[in-house]
């Protein structure tokens, strides 16, 4: 325990639970939008349940580190075309959530472009079970991202777990007003949709063992998000614009 009394530790631990807030954010825009399809009374409690899974995931694999870093193992092992092809666990499990992501965004902008966008039937609409499912699967995938973020920073298992858990504490705090904000404004909601297939992309590439830098993506993200934020604030300024003096007809 004498780690606690380093500040070099606490330094860390302020800066690993900062990563962990960024890095959660996709994963807070993701069960917003999934959320926003269930009934208003079973949203709030599919937001906390989906961040509670999402904290349970990932402390379930730092207690598992060893496993974790033998998902970097090679498991299939070829030589095609001159090529060398190598598949570990986390490539296919980067693969299989990123293309997943993907999927899900383009449908629901296409369902928000083309679709009814939420007048659907009762026994068309999604299950709060189909919801909390969903969530799981990507938070599997952003916990492992965010876990494998964790073992590169700090060495001590007791620093990540308390980042983990002070940062899904903020988000825990915060995931309402931010999918209320999202819900209400539906350019926001395409915006965010098209951040997920950034992030899809981006873990695909990942997969194929093609690193992006993810300082590049998510800078492309706040830039876009702030010039959203000034047409927001733009729209709304001219919508209670009053006008005075205006000619007689």
């Amino acid at each position: 325990m004498e780690w606690i009394s380093n500040p070099q530790i606490w330094i860390s631990l302020c800066t690993l639970t900062l990563l962990e807030i960024v890095l959660g954010i996709d994963n807070i825009i993701f069960i917003s939008i999934l959320s926003g399809k269930l009934p208003p009374e079973q949203q709030a409690r599919a937001r906390k349940l989906g961040l509670a899974l999402a904290l349970i995931t990932r402390i379930l694999l730092l207690m598992s580190l060893a496993w974790v870093m033998r998902l970097d193992q090679p498991f299939l092992q070829a030589h095609i075309l001159g090529f060398s092809l190598a598949v570990s666990g986390k490539d296919l499990i980067l693969l299989l959530g990123g293309l997943f992501l993907i999927w899900k965004s383009v449908h629901e902008i296409h369902e928000k472009l083309e679709g009814e966008d939420g007048e659907k039937t009762a026994a068309l609409a999604p299950s709060f079970k189909s919801v909390i499912v969903q969530i799981l699967l990507l938070d599997i995938v952003f916990s492992l991202d965010s876990v494998i973020t964790a073992v590169g920073m700090v060495q001590e298992i007791g620093v990540m777990i308390a980042a983990v858990i002070a940062a899904m504490i903020v988000m825990l705090i915060f995931v309402n007003q931010i999918s209320e904000f999202v819900n209400r404004h539906p350019t926001i909601k395409v915006l965010a949709l098209s951040f997920l297939i950034l992030i899809g992309t981006m873990l695909v590439a990942e997969g194929f063992h093609q690193h992006i830098n993810k300082g590049y993506i998510y800078f492309a993200m706040a830039f876009a998000a702030l010039v959203e934020g000034v047409n927001i604030r733009v729209r709304h300024k001219a919508a209670h614009r009053v006008e005075l003096n205006q000619p007689y007809r």
